[in-house]
């Protein structure tokens, strides 16, 4: 269990460059947000485990590039580009976590409304789950405004289909601007939670960078999750409008660690 950073929070520098940024802030745990084609290739993965290396960093999960394209790729009632894509754009995602180390993938899933029902989504899911279990991944569904999965009884409806395989990535902003309490929505989903996006918020924004004595309870989060039996570690992401300076996200980490 650990506080880190999103490779995410420095966007649109370039991946690689994100997480030297993210090494030289002193971040032993990252997760990487792939952003172009290119980095998919074996000299550019090369390239991030020599980093990965380096600074001594583990990097527990892998967000997928364009999440906005799977309800067009993998989640519309095209039935031949999802069955192509499973086999091309998603499966490519295994040798990126295989030579970083990590085990998770990161995916939004599909839009509101989409194009097919959702137990047809449910049932693709399942398999694209599945197909990660087998390479030692575990396929997860994060909760993200304007797609189905901002609510917490279609997540439930999903966790009881797929059964114990299913693996969800909560992420606290994306449950704020739902309109949901993060306690709440935590409280709901938790036996399917795998790993946590964290970031702080006020009443004018809803992502910032997140510290101790902000207006976020982390501490009452962290017991909370604890006592659900939660192990696994704990994302900063946000966006570079959501903080002044690196020194930011550096205390951050720190600040928060001490509450864990």
């Amino acid at each position: 269990m650990d506080i880190g950073l999103s490779s995410a929070c420095f966007y649109p520098l370039e991946t690689e460059k994100s997480f030297i940024r993210a090494g030289e802030l002193g971040a032993k745990t990252v997760e990487i947000f792939m952003n172009a084609d290119s980095e998919f290739s074996a000299p550019f993965l090369n390239e991030l485990s020599k980093i990965k290396e380096h600074y001594g960093i583990r990097v527990p999960s892998v967000h997928t590039m364009a999440s906005f394209t799977g309800s067009y790729y993998l989640f519309s009632s095209y039935e031949r580009r999802y069955i192509e894509a499973r086999e091309t754009l998603f499966k490519r995602h295994f040798d990126v976590l295989h030579r970083l180390g990590a085990n998770i993938l990161v995916m939004h899933g599909i839009k509101i409304p989409g194009s097919i029902p959702d137990e047809l989504y449910f049932e693709r899911f399942a398999y694209l789950t599945e197909m990660g279990k087998r390479e030692g991944v575990a396929v997860s569904q994060e909760n993200v405004v304007h797609y189905r999965s901002e609510s917490p009884d279609f997540l439930t409806r999903m966790g009881k289909y797929i059964g114990d395989d299913f693996n969800m990535v909560f992420d606290i902003k994306q449950s704020l601007r739902t309109g949901i309490d993060p306690f709440e929505f935590a409280e709901k989903l938790h036996k399917h939670i795998r790993h946590v996006h964290i970031s702080d918020h006020d009443r004018e924004r809803d992502c910032f960078v997140p510290c101790a004595g902000g207006e976020f309870d982390f501490k009452r989060f962290f017991d909370m999750m604890k006592g659900f039996g939660y192990n696994g570690d704990y994302i900063i992401e946000l966006y570079e409008s959501g903080y002044d300076s690196d020194i930011q996200l550096k205390n951050a980490i720190d600040g928060l660690k001490k509450l864990l």
